[in-house]
This record gives C-alpha cells, sequence and structure tokens, in this order.
C-alpha cells in the first residue's frame, strides 16, 4: 500500500520539526511538505496533492479557522488540527471539527512533555486518512427540539470519537430540558472536554456538563467524561451516580466507551438505551454488547453518515448493535426507545 502523505502547516519552524519527525517514525506516512502559513500551505495543497494536512489554529496573516474554511468551501480534504491548551485554543479548536476538521491534536508544553503530546499524531492522521470528509454542506440539518418527549426512567449512554463533535450536536440540538439522564463518552484531549460541554450546552434544551465524581443523574441533565485522566462509569450509591475512575486505558483509551457501558450494564440492566457513533477503532463495542446482552437498547450509526464507520462496525460485526441508524434519525431514535410511550 502507497503511504499517506502528509502536509504539514504551522507558523512555528520548531513544531513543524517536531510534528514531521514524529509523522516520519511511521513507516506508512511520509510528510511531503511543511508550510510556516496559509498562503504557503495554498500553493504547496495545489502541488503536492497531500492526503491529509496538519493546521495550526494560531498563525500570522490567516488564523487555521480560516484557512479551513477555505480548504472546506474550495478543496475538501482530511485535516487534522493541531491546538495549544488554551481555553481560546480549545473553543477554537471545536469550531474547526464543526467546520469539518476530522480530528485535533494538542500541542505539547512544558508540563505535557513532547513525545507524549505527540504520540497521537500518527494515529490521528491514520484515521483521517481514512475519513469520510464532511463540508458544512453535507453536515447534518438541524432538527427542532423535540417537545413532546414523555421521560420513561431510562438512562441513555452514548461513545464517539473520530467525528463526534458534529454527531453529538446533532444529537443534542434535539435534546429537551425533559431528557432522559445522558452520559457521554467522546475521545479528546484533557482540557477540551469543558469548552465542548459549553458548546453542547448552548446547543441543547439540556443542561450539559462535565461529569464530576459523585455527581447524581438526573432528567434533563447530560454529563460529559473528561478527557484524559480517568473514566466515566454509572454507579448505584443513593441513586444512580456519576463515578471518575483513574485507571490504566481500556481498549486503548482513557475515557474508555467500553468502561462507560459496561458500567451501565451492571448499574441499570434492561432501562438503558445506548448508542455507539462515529470513530476509528474497537472501543465501545464488548460494552454495547454487555447493554444488549442485559436488556438494553442499542443503536450504532450507520456507514454513509459516519465521518469514520470504526466503532459502530466493530459493535455491528459482533451483534452489539439493535438496528443501524443515520446522524439524521439518530437523535430522534434514541428519544423514541427512551419515551415512556414507546
Amino acid at each position: 500500500m502507497s503511504k499517506i502523505r502528509v502536509l504539514v502547516v504551522d507558523d512555528s519552524a520548531t513544531m513543524r520539526g517536531l510534528i514531521t519527525a514524529a509523522l516520519n517514525r511511521d513507516p506508512g506516512i511520509e510528510v511531503v511538505g511543511a508550510a510556516g502559513d496559509p498562503f504557503e500551505a495554498r500553493g504547496m495543497i495545489k502541488a503536492l496533492n497531500p492526503d491529509v494536512v496538519t493546521l495550526d489554529i494560531e498563525m500570522p496573516n490567516m488564523n487555521g479557522i480560516e484557512f479551513l474554511e477555505k480548504i472546506m468551501r474550495l478543496r475538501p480534504m482530511p485535516v487534522v488540527m493541531v491546538s495549544s491548551l488554551t481555553q481560546a485554543g480549545a473553543e477554537m479548536t471545536l469550531r474547526a471539527l464543526e467546520l469539518g476538521a476530522v480530528d485535533c491534536v494538542a500541542k505539547p508544553t512544558m508540563a505535557t512533555g513532547t513525545a507524549d503530546a505527540l504520540a497521537e499524531v500518527a494515529v490521528k492522521v491514520r484515521a483521517a486518512a481514512r475519513a469520510s470528509v464532511r463540508t458544512r454542506a453535507d453536515a447534518t440539518p438541524v432538527t427542532a427540539r423535540r417537545k413532546d418527549y414523555v421521560p420513561s426512567g431510562d438512562v441513555v449512554a452514548i461513545g464517539s470519537s473520530t467525528g463526534g463533535v458534529e454527531a453529538l450536536l446533532s444529537i443534542l440540538t434535539l435534546f429537551p430540558d425533559t431528557c432522559p439522564p445522558t452520559v457521554i463518552t467522546q475521545h479528546m484531549p484533557a482540557t477540551f472536554t469543558a469548552s465542548f460541554a459549553a458548546r453542547l450546552d448552548r446547543a441543547s434544551g439540556a443542561k450539559v456538563q462535565e461529569a464530576t465524581d459523585g455527581a447524581l443523574l438526573e432528567a434533563g441533565k447530560v454529563y460529559v467524561a473528561p478527557g484524559g485522566g480517568a473514566h466515566l462509569e454509572v454507579v448505584r450509591s443513593g441513586g444512580l451516580r456519576c463515578r471518575l475512575v483513574a485507571a490504566d486505558p481500556v481498549s486503548g483509551h482513557r475515557p474508555s466507551v467500553d468502561v462507560l457501558f459496561n458500567s451501565l450494564a451492571k448499574a441499570v440492566g434492561d432501562k438503558a438505551v445506548g448508542a455507539i457513533l462515529t470513530g476509528m477503532g474497537r472501543d465501545g463495542a464488548q460494552g454495547l454488547l454487555a447493554l444488549r446482552n442485559a436488556g438494553a437498547r442499542t443503536l450504532g450509526q450507520d456507514e454513509q453518515s459516519c465521518v469514520v464507520y470504526g466503532m459502530p462496525r466493530a459493535a455491528f460485526e459482533i451483534g452489539a448493535v439493535e438496528k443501524q441508524v443515520s446522524l439524521s434519525s439518530i437523535g430522534q431514535s434514541i428519544l423514541d426507545l427512551a419515551s415512556a410511550r414507546r
């Protein structure tokens, strides 16, 4: 198989060198060029026709968001954003993911170290090369918020990864303030999940927040697993509660979708609805199977609407998915299955 050809775009020569070195260590990836600004990058995209672009957010003359908008409008292609760990960087990264960027990587800092921060660059680029690129014009249209929802007491759990920002926004925009208690594990850098929860909160009728240890699950609320440091579980302790567990990665991730789904299967059994969305790899497949075996209803995003049909495919192939649903319908399907009127 031919190597994945990558163009690195960053205004820092040091960062261009670090990203290039990290990518070239993967035998399946070749960095074909490195640009210091979007104007240089534009010419190199035309000349080199790379498979994937890594794009810095904060650059002079034209920032990464403005350049990404031009790319997705004029020459849609897989883009992985490289962002600082500041709140502003996180918010701009989320904007980039909404515009069609496939994924994001956090820039190294003195605290994280270069090796740790850039360890995932090659993984993200590999996923991006296989992704179905989605422009804003292709994005799932916003559906009117569900007003007739009657809660049943069920708990909803959702797992997602690459492409999950768009998918979760599409689903939670539909959720009313009476929605079932909902727990989410989305693979995302640690410093980005607070901003992501705030973005979802603005879009949804539900109250969306980062999960905290011991938080009581309540109707009308959505709890997003914090990135990086712990797994999110649901446990019974004077009611259903969030529990954050500092433990090794499971299925290659922390937080892990498998951990979330397995905990819900034990805590509530058939009083749950599980949904697995777009993402690379197998995280969530075995956990969704545990949910289905416990009597819960389970959904998987279909291939046509996924950015990366990896996690839903893995779950479907082992019989964990009761029904495959398009992104445009999955929010309604979740609420239907968790409704007292079903």
